[in-house]
């Protein structure tokens, strides 16, 4: 990305800071090999102020919404502050979600806006939970190991995989209620072709053949909550796959600036009053 003209270094200067919050897979407290990639030096070269959740890769969302409000708390206290501006990714946003109505913390949200959040959950994994339980069993014994290495006090995959099917997710909305005063918003994403990203190949082509477009993961008609801004995919061939929107490979997807698209919801909650 170019440098920063003058006229642009308070672009994203909000209100509130940015609080990002993280989706499963990966963690951002990894400083050779942040969640968010370019993003966030981007947001803070246009003014941003911007910090991170810290919760557990794997962990299931009540869990890790804890973990998310201790993390806030601590920062509204060290820095004398009220609110702040929510960006999550993923389950992320299921988080979020449950942090603000459940754990008390809905006065200290301005906004929340996610982006390809599984909020209606998906029937592929409800289709994939009707193998043997012991199968589930036995692959979290494995990925919760491997993640208790990488830093997960609570790791839990077989309970925050069911987390996110469609079932488990109908239940999720019906007690986690929107709250008032916060401005919730949403964005999904899509890849154009199974051949687009190759680590989503067969998932996209699975995914789609029962929920219609998506991006490797989390269908669009999932990903819609609150007001719905839209769709976020590149002008080529490629589309825009569920890694790729937190700029998993540190570089444009075949000249589309995926740091851009933040860069404008920020923006748009500066105008905002945020």
């Amino acid at each position: 990305m170019r440098k920063v003209p003058e006229n642009e270094k308070e672009t994203c200067k909000t209100r509130y800071p940015i609080f990002l919050v993280h989706g499963t897979g990966f963690r951002d407290d990894n400083k050779l090999y942040n969640y968010w990639g370019r993003i966030p030096k981007a947001l803070m070269d246009r003014g941003a102020t911007v910090f991170y959740g810290g919760q557990d890769s794997w962990g299931n969302i009540e869990k890790n919404a804890e973990i998310i409000k201790a993390t806030l708390e601590q920062y509204l206290k060290n820095n004398g502050i009220d609110k702040v501006n929510i960006i999550a990714h993923s389950k992320g946003g299921l988080e979020a979600r449950y942090m603000i109505s459940k754990l008390g913390m809905a006065q200290n949200v301005a906004s929340l806006t996610t982006i390809s959040t599984p909020h209606h959950g998906s029937k592929s994994i409800d289709l994939f939970y009707t193998v043997p339980n012991l199968v589930f069993e036995f692959i979290a014994l494995f990925v919760n190991l491997a993640n208790r290495i990488m830093g997960d006090k609570h790791p839990d995959f077989h309970k925050a995989c069911k987390q996110m099917s469609e079932r488990e997710c109908r239940a999720f909305n019906e007690e986690v209620l929107n709250q008032d005063g916060i401005l919730y918003q949403s964005y999904g994403t899509k890849l154009k072709y199974p051949f687009s990203d190759l680590m989503y190949f067969f998932l996209h082509i699975f995914i789609k053949s029962m929920e219609g477009e998506n991006d490797g993961l989390v269908p669009v008609a999932s990903s819609k909550w609150g007001a719905f801004r839209g769709v976020i995919e590149s002008p080529n061939w490629r589309g825009v796959s569920h890694s790729d929107v937190v700029d998993i490979w540190r570089s444009n997807l075949f000249g589309f600036d995926i740091r851009q698209i933040y860069i404008t919801i920020v923006n748009e909650l500066k105008e905002r009053g945020l």
